[in-house]
Order: C-alpha cells, then sequence, then structure tokens
C-alpha cells in the first residue's frame, strides 16, 4: 500500500444517502486539506490506492458503522475516524465508540463542522506528537533537542549519564540559541544545518565536536524537519549521539591503513636501494647512492652518512636532500655531542626522535636548521656486519611520529645490507688487487686460549685457516706444537672464551683442533675485508699478519683489533706487489706436484661420474679400471685431491 503524501481527508458516505456537499466544502476549506467522497462499496479499492490521513464517515446504520469502522482500524489502524452521521442516536454513537471511532459527531448537532475540524485536528497533532516520541525513543541516542528554524533551543533532552559530563543542564539550555552553546565556527555550521534541513524538508546530518567539563567528545547528528510550529516557526528534531569511540577507532584505522602504505612505500625503496648496492664499485659510491635514492622517494627530507676516524670521533661522509641547512649544520660539526647518529653507533642499535623540535632544544644552529627545514622526526641506523660497525645513516622527516617500528625493521635491514656490501666491496678490492698493503701487528697479554695455553705449557699456537659456516658461527683450525692433543681439550673444555672445541690430529708433541671462540679477534679482522696470512702465539705474545687493499682505513682495522685485545700494536706497514700467475702456470704447478697414478685417478674419477650426485660409478668400478684394489685407489684420489685443493686454498699469489 503506497503512502499517501497530498494531505487527502476522505468522507465516506452510505449508499442511500450521500454526505452534504457543503460539509464536504467546509472541511476542505477549514484544513486546507484534498477532501474526496466515496462510497463504502467503494472503500476497499479507495484504501488501496492511498493512505489517508484522516477519515469521515457519514452512515446511519448501526451494522454499517461498526463493520466498516472497524474494516477501516484494520487497513489503516493510523488514521482518525470521525463519525458523523445524518441522524445521529444514542445507539449509532455506542456502536461507533465501541468499534474504535476517534470521535462521534452527528451532522444535526450544533457547530458540527467545528468539532469533526476539531477532531481530525488533535489527532493529527497527537499522532504527530507519537511520532515525535517515537523518534526519540526509538532513534535518539544520547540526546535530543527541538530547534526553532532560527537555532533556538525550544526543548530539550539529555540522557543521565550525558548529562553528567555538561556544566549547564538541559533545562537550562532552553531558550538558548545554537550560537550561545557552540564556539562561532561550530555554531555557524550547526544552524546552517538546520536552516537545510527545513528548507529542503529532508533529514540531514552532521559531525560536531563538544567540549565538556572532562573531555573532548565527538558527536554525530541527525536533523529531523517537521511541520510543527511553535510560535509561528517552523521546527526540527536534533538527534544526537556520541560518536567519541568509534571516530577514535575510525581515526586509527585510517593512521593503520596510511601506516601501511607508508611502510609499502618505504620498504620498495629499501628493495631498490638493496638491488643497487650489488652493482656498487666502491663504498663512496654505496654511500653516496644509498642517501641519493631515499630523498627521491619524497618520503624523507635528508640523509647523511659519518664514519669512525682516527680519534674516536664521527665525521661526516656524505649525504643528499633538501634539508641543506641541517646538513651543513652536521658538516661543520655543530650537531652536539648525543645526537642519535652518536648513540646509535656507540649501542649498534637504531636511534630515534620524535617531534625534534618539541624535544629538549638543540644546539643552537642545529635547532634553527631543524626549524628551516621543518625536520620533525630523525632515524639513526648503524651500519654493520657481523661485529664491524662502519658508521651510521642518518635519515631526516618531515612527518611526526615518522619511523615506526616496522619502518625501523626495514631500515635495520638496510643498515646491514650496506655494512655486507661495504664488506664484500672491500673483499673484491682485496681480491683483484695487484698492490696490497701488508700489515703486521703485535698483540702482548692476549686473554683468549691460544694465549693462556702458550703461557702455561711453553707451547706455540698457530693458525691454519679461520672462517665462517652459512649460520654466522666462525671455526678456526689451530696448530700447537709442544703440547698433546688430550691435555689441550682438557684446558679448552674449562677455558671461558672457548664455545666448542674438537680434536682434529693428535701427536706425541703436538695437536691441531677446531674451534669456536665467544670473542675471536680473528673473525673482527675477517669482517673489516682483510685477508689472514699468518697468526702465531708464543709465551702469551701474539703475532698477526694481514693483507688489505690500498684503499682500506688501517686506524679502522686497528681500532676494531684493540676491542678485543688491549694491548695491540701496529708494528709493520709495507705495499707489497702480488706474485701474478696465469691459470696455465697454476695448473702446471698442481701437475708437477700430482704423481702418474694421482693423476690417473682424478681423471678416472671425474670423467667416469664418481663426482656426481648420484654417482655413475661406484669406487669399485673406479679401482677395477685402475687393476687395483679399492682402499688404493682412494689412498690415490684422497692425496691428489689435497694436492689440488692445497694450491687452491693456500697458494700464493693471484691469477689472471
Amino acid at each position: 500500500m503506497e503512502s499517501n503524501t497530498s494531505g487527502e481527508l476522505i468522507v465516506l458516505v452510505t449508499d442511500a444517502r450521500s454526505a452534504s456537499s457543503d460539509v464536504t466544502d467546509e472541511i476542505r476549506n477549514r484544513t486546507g486539506m484534498s477532501v474526496r467522497s466515496v462510497s463504502v462499496a467503494d472503500l476497499d479499492d479507495r484504501l488501496e490506492d492511498a493512505v489517508p490521513d484522516a477519515i469521515v464517515l457519514s452512515a446511519d446504520d448501526p451494522e454499517i458503522v461498526r463493520t466498516t469502522v472497524t474494516r477501516i482500524q484494520e487497513d489503516v489502524p493510523d488514521a482518525p475516524v470521525v463519525v458523523a452521521p445524518r441522524d445521529g442516536s444514542e445507539k449509532l454513537a455506542t456502536v461507533a465508540i465501541r468499534a474504535g471511532a476517534t470521535d462521534y459527531v452527528p451532522e444535526d448537532g450544533p457547530r458540527l463542522i467545528d468539532r469533526i475540524v476539531d477532531s481530525v485536528q488533535t489527532t493529527g497533532e497527537r499522532d504527530r506528537n507519537v511520532e515525535f516520541r517515537r523518534i526519540l525513543a526509538e532513534e535518539l541516542p544520547d540526546e535530543a533537542f527541538v530547534i526553532g528554524e532560527d537555532g533556538t533551543y525550544l526543548e530539550a533532552k539529555v540522557r543521565p549519564e550525558s548529562a553528567e559530563l555538561y556544566e549547564t543542564t538541559a533545562a537550562e539550555l532552553v531558550g538558548t540559541t545554537i550560537g550561545e552553546a557552540f564556539p562561532e565556527p561550530t555554531a555557524e555550521r550547526l544552524l546552517d544545518c538546520v536552516e537545510r534541513a527545513i528548507r529542503s524538508d529532508e533529514i540531514q546530518s552532521i559531525e560536531y565536536d563538544v567540549e565538556t567539563a572532562d573531555e573532548h567528545l565527538r558527536y554525530e547528528a541527525r536533523v529531523v524537519p517537521t511541520d510543527r510550529r511553535i510560535d509561528g516557526r517552523r521546527v526540527a528534531v536534533w538527534l544526537a549521539r556520541d560518536i567519541t569511540e568509534r571516530a577514535k577507532r575510525e581515526r586509527e584505522l585510517r593512521a593503520r591503513q596510511a601506516e601501511l602504505e607508508t611502510l609499502n612505500r618505504i620498504n620498495a625503496v629499501v628493495r631498490r636501494v638493496i638491488e643497487t648496492l650489488v652493482e656498487a664499485p666502491s663504498r663512496n659510491a654505496i654511500e653516496r647512492e644509498v642517501c641519493r635514492q631515499l630523498v627521491d622517494s619524497e618520503l624523507y627530507c635528508g640523509s647523511w652518512i659519518a664514519e669512525w676516524t682516527g680519534d674516536g670521533s664521527l665525521a661526516y661522509r656524505t649525504g643528499a636532500g633538501d634539508a641543506t641547512t641541517y646538513l651543513e649544520c652536521v658538516q661543520e660539526g655543530t650537531s652536539g655531542p648525543d645526537r642519535p647518529f652518536r648513540r646509535a653507533v656507540r649501542s649498534a642499535e637504531i636511534q630515534t626522535e620524535d617531534h625534534v623540535l618539541e624535544r629538549e632544544p638543540l644546539p643552537d644552529p642545529l635547532q634553527t636548521a631543524a626549524a628551516d627545514d621543518d625536520v620533525e622526526a630523525v632515524v639513526a641506523v648503524p651500519i654493520t656486519h657481523e661485529d664491524a660497525t662502519y658508521g651510521a645513516l642518518t635519515v631526516l622527516a618531515s612527518r611526526d611520529d615518522a619511523f615506526s617500528e616496522s619502518e625501523r625493521a626495514g631500515f635495520e635491514l638496510l643498515g646491514e645490507t650496506i655494512g655486507f656490501t661495504i664488506m664484500a666491496v672491500k673483499n673484491r678490492q682485496l681480491l683483484f688487487a695487484d698492490t696490497v698493503v701488508e700489515l703486521e701487528f703485535r698483540i702482548d697479554g692476549g686473554e683468549t686460549f691460544s694465549f693462556d695455553l702458550s703461557r702455561e705449557y711453553d707451547c706455540t699456537c698457530s693458525l691454519e685457516w679461520a672462517g665462517t659456516t652459512a649460520d654466522g658461527r666462525t671455526f678456526q683450525f689451530v696448530t700447537i706444537d709442544g703440547v698433546d692433543g688430550e691435555t689441550v681439550l682438557e684446558e679448552a673444555n674449562d677455558h671461558g672464551s672457548i664455545e666448542e672445541c674438537r680434536l682434529v690430529h693428535d701427536g706425541v708433541s703436538g695437536c691441531t683442533i677446531e674451534m669456536r671462540l665467544s670473542d675471536s679477534g680473528v673473525r673482527t679482522l675477517t669482517n673489516h675485508g682483510t685477508t689472514i696470512r699468518d697468526v702465531t702465539v708464543e709465551d702469551a705474545v701474539g703475532s698477526c699478519l694481514v693483507e688489505v687493499s690500498q684503499e682500506a682505513n688501517v686506524r679502522e682495522i686497528a681500532d676494531a683489533l684493540s676491542s678485543i685485545y688491549e694491548n695491540t700494536e701496529l708494528v709493520a706497514r709495507r705495499e707489497v706487489d702480488r706474485q701474478v700467475r696465469t691459470a696455465a702456470e697454476r695448473r702446471n704447478l698442481i701437475l708437477d706436484q700430482l704423481t702418474d697414478r694421482q693423476l690417473t685417478t682424478l681423471r678416472l674419477a671425474y670423467y667416469g661420474g664418481f663426482f656426481d650426485w648420484p654417482r655413475e660409478s661406484t669406487g669399485e668400478e673406479i679401482a677395477e679400471a685402475m687393476d687395483v684394489s679399492a682402499p688404493t685407489m682412494h689412498q690415490h684420489l684422497r692425496k691428489g685431491l689435497k694436492t689440488v685443493l692445497g694450491e687452491f686454498f693456500e697458494g700464493g699469489g693471484t691469477s689472471e
């Protein structure tokens, strides 16, 4: 059934008699409503077409009145029904009222039209009040007001738990205006919403802030226009709901979404930086590219890298970005003694500062520079690899709270990647250099296992090889002359610097062990891009010979070794030309060291698929082809392999 929107009043008449046309005209003129006359027989069809605002039934037969009123109550229970018979009676009045008629007004009674109009309007007013109460009961959340079109509060209702937040009661609010209750900008928005609702006759929605006695609240209001007039002014119902918690959740959600988007962009930047590092030819190129790509992303306004110097301070190496004034201050050394990049290097952990300008004052030049360049947040990232720290990367941002936990994790990976790449560049420079720098260190009174063992047993400890496994563990193979293996193992198991120890070879007056130390100078030297040529400890004095590239920072290497062994002295620094052998010369050198049997065994094993996986030939099949026993074949094979691998791992010089 469709809703009627034209304000229609239907006058019903019996089949035998019609309602007076004067009555119809008068009702139309007095109410301003459209009036239509239909017969009882056509009632059902009429009710299917539209829902009337009010119904006047003009009938004299009690049965017709009873059945018609009952039918109307069933079909349109909200429409007021006024029974207005031409000839009234007490019986007819009783039937009408019992059937549910709103009023009974005989046409021959005094002031007929006045009573019909009053009945219709009173009922309509009562229904509008019911609708107001329904809205307040069902849709009102926390506050409800009846507001005039001029912004005056005419009625007010506030839930008790909400009323406790205000200094002004709901009763005191009545008679005041929106302009008196809210600051001017907010009041203008709210009044405009009321006027728009009344003017368009459509419900309007608005959100606004309210300052209470204890807190800041966020409200959402629905402004419902009505036809009701008070003192000649149209009014609207204002329904307000406290959405502070919802608004907070929405802000948090938006913040998380923004953070996720930013993090995705940051990760993309970090990936691009890492990809470019692989091809970088030098440390300078690595650092320049990192700084450039970070500021090219528009996420950051500046970045720079500092390194340790010989006197233990940090020196600016390179930088990039729009924060030029800030970067100039850093280059001039006016950054202050306890800035994030210094703490990052000392602690080897990421350091951040948010709301930079709101914290404790920076040194004067830096404070001014941060304000000029709009620097709001700083992150300092240590550039490390294993136990080597090369310096720190500092990144500047104009965003508040720019460096979240997730963002810091990305920068931590970047710092480790830069450190690894710097170490790889150093190793590459050393590997392909024709001329290297040879450094000789003397270490007195070390406290690691080799020093204590040589002091206790008057033995000599020599490093054969040291390396790092895929899981980051560093192992050393050490030959010890002057003490047997069983004694060495007993001492190793009781020594605090040893994490693991295994006897590889045991002799009468010497042995070879594999060990892993908790703190190792060998590992420190390796992580700084050196090639260890010899390490010997005798009478608790160590001698260490290493090779570095000509570009290496010797002071940095010496300081790193001193952090493990306090009494460390650089006793010699020499430039050495490497002996260069061609690949053919190295091949011939190996062939000269192999016996015919060893060479034959290696060739049969190689071409016969003995080294494939799975094997294409077994050891017995190789032995049968040589016409020797399997143990003899394995003896030749292992000696041959040792010769080849020995030249590869221990052979001097480089090959072209």
